[in-house]
């Protein structure tokens, strides 16, 4: 828990970080509870496969979905992450306390990479 003197984490620098992490990476989001986008970057040269306004529409749903997956955390347990694998894209999601992370990447990164970076990205983020 953070102290009254203790600075908030600054969440384009960890957005940054999480882009930072491999040049497949093309875009970050720092989502809060009600699914509105509290920090967002697209890689610097990726084309965004989809307007601003889907973004934001998409980043609302992604937030609902939670919500909607809690029904099933007293029986089958929280969930970890998820992976979302798209003919054009791979979409990612993590859950931290009060915030969710949706980064998406390049289809070409192996599974195994892919379940690295998310562990990457839950250190980076695990002050949120």
């Amino acid at each position: 828990m953070m102290s009254k003197t203790t600075k908030k984490p600054d969440l384009r620098v960890i957005v940054e970080g999480i882009l930072d992490l491999d040049p497949k990476m093309r875009f970050a989001a720092i989502i809060n509870l009600q699914g509105d986008i509290r920090e967002a970057i697209m890689k610097t040269g990726k084309t965004n496969l989809k307007s601003q306004k889907e973004e934001e529409h998409f980043c609302k749903q992604v937030s609902q979905r939670r919500n909607m997956r809690k029904e099933f955390d007293k029986s089958l347990g929280k969930v970890t992450y998820v992976h979302v694998e798209r003919e054009k894209v791979s979409q990612l999601v993590i859950y931290t306390r009060r915030n969710t992370i949706y980064f998406t990447m390049e289809t070409d990164v192996p599974v195994d990479a892919k379940i690295q970076l998310m562990q990457k990205v839950k250190e980076l983020t695990s002050v949120i």
